[in-house]
């Protein structure tokens, strides 16, 4: 099961549609598309965040604005580069917490203005940060933070933007962006709501169900970052001390 519908009669029995009416013995007249949609999405939506701060080094609060969410994470004295996950998240803006606890939104560095030197050269020495550059999935402040100047205990705040390829109506080859073995617990989730109104006695079983695999997805990213790269942690360059 990937897809998240494959036909208009809901009736394939290979995708996220079908199951859903499998799990709630609905079809598209007791549960329209619109409103497995926006549950399915409620669904991924929470999945994802759930997935962004599963190794607590950072600190996240939804501001219900635009879908935009915040995250703070402490500072390293001298160190300039701060990963995160980019394949859920994307930076909308970042700000520093100065040494009298005021925050100062930074400014992004174009990298085409530095011509003739070199930007960690020009960046050489610490102190307050002013301006941020997003690599893939790092963010670098210029110049690298400092005790002096800075506030290090959560002291990096960084506006994200959801980045989930949500599903549609029309969709029949979308698929949820989780690992595949995990396709199936958006369709559990998104099957709750509607048992909660007319199938009552499943309730209890998919939410034990659903508790189940969050936990195993949440093991999956957790285990991935630990042989890839640590998810929201911090690694030192040298070349910014």
């Amino acid at each position: 099961m990937t897809q998240f519908k494959t036909d208009a009669s809901e009736t394939n029995g290979e995708d996220l549609v079908s199951f859903i009416n499998f799990l709630c013995d609905s079809n598209a007249t007791s549960y329209p598309i619109a409103d497995k949609v926006r549950n399915s999405n409620a669904a991924l939506k929470e999945l994802v965040a759930e997935i962004i701060t599963a190794d607590g080094n950072w600190q996240f609060q939804d501001t219900n604005i635009a879908n935009l969410s915040e995250g703070t994470i402490t500072l390293i004295a001298s160190q300039a580069d701060y990963s995160f996950n980019e394949e859920f998240l994307a930076v909308e803006q970042i700000s520093i917490k100065d040494v009298n606890g005021n925050w100062r939104v930074l400014k992004h560095l174009d990298p085409r203005e530095f011509k003739d030197v070199a930007i960690e050269e020009y960046f050489a020495a610490t102190g307050l940060p002013t301006y941020y550059d997003v690599i893939g999935d790092t963010i670098f402040l210029y110049p690298a933070p400092i005790a002096a100047n800075v506030t290090l205990a959560a002291g990096l705040k960084v506006r994200f933007k959801e980045d989930i390829d949500i599903f549609t109506t029309s969709d029949t080859t979308q698929e949820p962006g989780i690992p595949s073995t995990h396709h199936s617990l958006v369709a559990y989730m998104a099957s709750i709501p509607y048992c909660l109104k007319y199938k009552q006695d499943r309730v209890a079983l998919y939410e034990k169900k659903v508790m189940d695999m969050k936990k195993t997805l949440i093991d999956i990213y957790v285990n991935r970052n630990k042989d890839d790269r640590p998810q929201f942690t911090t690694s030192p360059i040298d070349n910014y001390k």
